[in-house]
């Protein structure tokens, strides 16, 4: 049966295949590689390391009938040089150049001062952007007031930012100063001596950091310092060059750091009980002593 298979059955031109290989290289180089089924001969051929220029081919190059493996895609992908990508210092400049940065502050609004701030939002907003330059909206969702300010001004060239270009903090520290102060309970005309003189602070402490006092006691102790009508709170502003805020237990002083001090000395006195007499006293001579000094 095997002697009636020729060579047009399909079987014999795998091994003509394979033999026809064998014949070219063993015409190119000289010498066949030793296959099973081949005859020994009594010396062998020895190969000797070829001194040729070797040559690298890539991908590209191989022939297109090569078998390709399973689930592989057959499109190629152009190589690209060395020089033609852009250098790590060119990526730098390029991603600084189009960054954009802000320096943003919220303050969160109590719920008490929201009407009041909707009434004098326009009051607010005048000098911090007309004064201070400065980006400012409500955030209703977070309730908080967002001051905003640019890193960089626009650079004259091509758009560019300018290198020289700093970021103005101390005007956006004096925005949130303003908006703090009205924020604790002081009036806009006195919360804008914030953006005019740089030697204003606010200290805040409690009631009960001075004597712990409780129910009707605390309840005294603020109608006492509050006077009738509010005389005491405007002879203490009014002697120390101050301005108070009484929010519940907690006091809120507004003025330079001698006169927070002078003023602060006499509402803990009022706190630990001194009569309203001997404190008006001491804030006559206190008054007598700033006018000496001008």
């Amino acid at each position: 049966m095997d002697a009636a298979m020729d060579d047009d059955q399909g079987f014999v031109p795998v091994r003509r295949r394979a033999r026809a290989r064998k014949d070219r290289l063993q015409k190119e180089t000289g010498a066949a590689p030793y296959e099973a089924g081949d005859p020994v001969s009594g010396s062998l051929d020895v190969l000797q390391p070829a001194h040729d220029d070797l040559t690298v081919t890539t991908g590209l190059e191989e022939e297109d009938d090569a078998p390709q493996p399973a689930g592989s895609d057959s499109r190629t992908v152009p190589s690209v040089s060395a020089s033609a990508r852009p250098s790590a210092a060119v990526k730098a400049s390029s991603a600084k150049k189009s960054t954009v940065r802000f320096e943003v502050r919220r303050l969160l609004v109590p719920p008490h001062r929201m009407s009041p701030l909707r009434k004098q939002w326009t009051e607010i907003l005048e000098p911090l952007v007309t004064h201070l330059k400065l980006q400012v909206r409500m955030n209703l969702r977070r309730r908080c007031v967002e001051l905003r300010t640019r890193v960089g001004d626009p650079g004259t060239k091509g758009g560019a930012r300018s290198e020289s270009a700093q970021p103005n903090s101390s005007m956006l520290q004096k925005g949130s100063d303003f908006v703090r102060a009205f924020l604790l309970g002081f009036e806009v005309r006195d919360a804008i001596a914030l953006l005019r003189l740089d030697d204003l602070f606010i200290e805040s402490f409690e009631i009960k950091d001075v004597k712990r006092l409780n129910g009707d006691h605390l309840s005294r102790c603020i109608a006492r310092l509050n006077g009738r009508d509010g005389k005491t709170k405007y002879a203490i502003e009014n002697a120390t060059r101050t301005r108070l805020v009484f929010a519940d237990s907690r006091i809120h002083i507004l003025g330079s750091f001698e006169n927070i001090k002078l003023a602060r000395h006499s509402i803990c006195s009022l706190v630990l009980g001194a009569p309203p007499g001997k404190v008006y006293n001491h804030l006559r001579t206190v008054t007598r002593r700033l006018a000496e000094r001008l």
